[in-house]
């Protein structure tokens, strides 16, 4: 990650309305999952520095592996359950998992298959793996090269991933339908006039919580619909 980037991505993750945002969905979405089993522990794959490790931790115990030492705070409360490593075969946790998460993790990976195969290998036979990965090819901008992501799914992609990997998904959908069009244009715009790279920043006050509760009324009024656009893609699974 952009060295810029990662010294303020603590402030983006706990102020910005998307990672707040996506936080919400996504401790709903575990709400859900974990209703009648709170047991077996947690590997958040891609952690950063436990950003969401308080949450989490609700859940049941949780741990988790981050590959970009640089997003890791040696004073972090959580440093102790964070491995800095590569996640690959090399990661030997002596353990299997209940859940797992890969969010925003796949597309920053050159070979997403071996590492989505390696986390079905740490997963319980009855487990749950939850990926978000960011949406559409046709919505990539600068701020995808920001991240250094190498690809954009859809459903039909995404699907196809999970199933040379050995996951069955037991459901995919789109969010962020709202920010999708806007995407769009900002991916014409700057394939006509072209853009610089610019690190992302927390909007003034009001633009940000206007944008948060926004995202939040469309979780709440289309999260069971299945609408076939977004700028972003939430696929929950677990072994075939």
């Amino acid at each position: 990650m952009d060295a810029d980037y990662a010294q303020n991505y603590r402030s983006l993750y706990c102020r910005h309305w998307w990672w707040r945002a996506r936080e919400r969905l996504i401790l709903s979405t575990i709400e859900e999952i974990r209703r009648n089993r709170r047991d077996g522990g947690i590997l958040d794959i891609g952690c950063g520095d436990g950003l969401l490790f308080e949450q989490l931790s609700r859940f049941g115990e949780v741990e988790g592996i981050e590959t970009d030492a640089s997003l890791v705070c040696e004073n972090s409360p959580w440093r102790s359950k964070i491995c800095i490593a590569p996640f690959d075969r090399t990661f030997r946790p002596g353990k299997q998992y209940s859940l797992i998460l890969m969010l925003d993790v796949l597309e920053h990976l050159s070979d997403a298959k071996s590492s989505l195969v390696r986390a079905l290998e740490l997963l319980d036979s009855d487990g749950t793996l939850i990926i978000t990965v960011p949406a559409f090819p046709c919505l990539w901008t600068a701020h995808d090269d920001l991240n250094r992501h190498f690809k954009r799914y859809t459903k039909k992609s995404l699907a196809l991933l999970a199933h040379q990997a050995g996951l069955q998904m037991s459901s995919c959908k789109y969010f962020f339908h709202w920010t999708f069009p806007i995407k769009l244009l900002l991916h014409f715009k700057e394939n006509l006039f072209g853009s610089g790279i610019e690190i992302p920043k927390v909007p003034s006050r009001w633009i940000n919580e206007t944008l948060f509760h926004i995202s939040v009324v469309e979780q709440k009024l289309f999260g069971n619909t299945p609408i076939p656009f977004g700028s972003s893609l939430l696929a929950v699974g677990g072994k075939q």
